[in-house]
């Protein structure tokens, strides 16, 4: 089994694939059913704001070694997040959602780091430990 695979994200049918990968390759990382069902959520949440909020991108999703997790890489050349500090508080939203996406991905993953530039689009790169 690869143990990366990036997924190019352009239509809500990537959302879906996204989802699957990150399960199928949580469990062969040895995770157990619920810690891979939240892996695979937070892809879905990942891969759902590439689509809202930049249009188009990828997710790459990595099995890391030696010390044993997943990492899902979300990248994305929309508009950028002015205030991540805002963008991680329940309930913000910059387009009138619910506001617990990135909050959410944070709840369910162990690490979580944000990079972006107003203009230019946002990387998002979480990890959970097995």
């Amino acid at each position: 089994m690869n143990h990366c695979i990036t997924l190019q994200i352009v239509r809500k049918s990537d959302i879906d694939e996204a989802t699957r990968e990150a399960r199928k390759l949580a469990v062969h990382a040895g995770f157990e059913k619920l810690r891979s069902y939240q892996i695979a959520t937070a892809a879905s949440e990942l891969a759902c704001n590439i689509l809202i909020h930049g249009g188009v991108g990828a997710l790459a999703i990595r099995l890391l070694e030696p010390r044993y997790g997943i990492e899902l890489l979300a990248t994305d050349y929309g508009p950028g997040i002015a205030d991540i500090a805002l963008a991680m508080q329940d309930g913000y939203s910059s387009i009138g959602s619910l506001g617990s996406g990135l909050p959410g991905v944070a709840r369910l993953m162990d690490e979580i780091a944000i990079d972006s530039v107003v203009g230019q689009g946002t990387k998002v790169c979480a990890c959970k430990w097995l």
